[in-house]
């Protein structure tokens, strides 16, 4: 099994796929094993590396308490043990979290990036604060991520829904009660969470970006990603039809992305605001702008 060995901790990473060089960055709590399906679509895409975070999957345990700067770190050993100079970066969630440190922390190493339902942190606003589930009995605390989740989750919307239905499913699997070392593990990385805050940085962010968020996502809203790319020059914000889990939702999010990741140069063709793009989506006015400030003349704001 490959490992890095960091300044704390031993990280467990794979590496799989040919194409363009892409680090993948996963969601809160989420593993290797959690993705195996994810993963696969973007490895038979790219030279894929994907690692299992500190205290989670088959990483060992840091030995305290950590924050962003610390997973950012983690991801830059993972790139100098793979000899990657530069690569597209793709985060999730909490990945794009993290994905969004490494990239003001070193710009350098990052050729291309996507942050999909992620947030800024500090004044662009934070994603729902999970940590303060955990202490909720698992079905209050499955139900509450269930909406939080897709803003339409009801009973009604499920039962005719048997896709979405799944991926509720998958949810309350993932919920179930890890083993103690995993569990500490996923309680570190909610604290870290809580302290991310990249939004005076993010313009420092000069390779292209993508923003992809879900209309319905409670977790972390569209008007965080607004934010994001309000804060990023020349960065591409799209909009699905979906909740959190919009990757999963909205098939054209995964042709997208790969798409994205796959261009060569540095920046892509803008199209002029409120006219359709060169790819045929129509562009739009952002509807829910950034908290502070509305999004820079240069985003290039798309629906899906």
């Amino acid at each position: 099994m490959p490992f890095i060995q960091g300044k704390e901790v031993r990280l467990y990473y794979e590496r799989t796929g040919q194409g363009p060089q892409l680090l993948f960055l996963n969601g809160s709590g989420v593993t290797i094993d959690d993705s195996r399906l994810l993963l696969s679509l973007f490895a038979s895409h790219f030279d894929f590396v994907a690692y299992d975070y500190r205290g989670l999957g088959k990483s060992s345990e840091p030995p305290g308490p950590y924050g962003m700067a610390e997973c950012a770190g983690d991801a830059l050993s993972v790139l100098d043990a793979v000899g990657w100079k530069a690569a597209c970066v793709l985060g999730i969630s909490f990945g794009g979290m993290v994905a969004q440190e490494l990239a003001v922390t070193a710009p350098g190493r990052v050729r291309r990036l996507a942050l999909l339902c992620t947030s800024p942190g500090g004044k662009g606003g934070s994603s729902y604060p999970l940590d303060e589930l955990e202490s909720l009995p698992r079905d209050e605390r499955v139900g509450v991520l269930r909406q939080l989740a897709d803003t339409r989750f009801d009973d009604q919307w499920l039962a005719s829904h048997p896709q979405d239905h799944r991926l509720v499913e998958l949810l309350a699997g993932r919920d179930a009660a890890p083993d103690p070392g995993q569990q500490r593990g996923r309680a570190g990385q909610l604290a870290a969470r809580r302290s991310h805050d990249v939004w005076d940085r993010l313009p420092s962010i000069t390779c292209p970006a993508f923003i992809g968020c879900g209309r319905f996502d409670g977790i972390a809203p569209p008007r965080l990603s607004a934010a994001i790319a309000s804060r990023i020059p020349g960065a591409e914000l799209h909009t699905y039809e979906g909740g959190h889990l919009f990757i999963a939702q909205a098939p054209r999010c995964m042709t997208d992305v790969v798409s994205f990741l796959s261009r060569d140069g540095p920046m892509t063709e803008r199209s002029p605001p409120g006219r359709p793009s060169s790819r045929g989506t129509r562009a739009v006015r952002a509807t829910q702008p950034a908290p502070t400030e509305a999004p820079a003349s240069g985003t290039h704001l798309q629906e899906e």
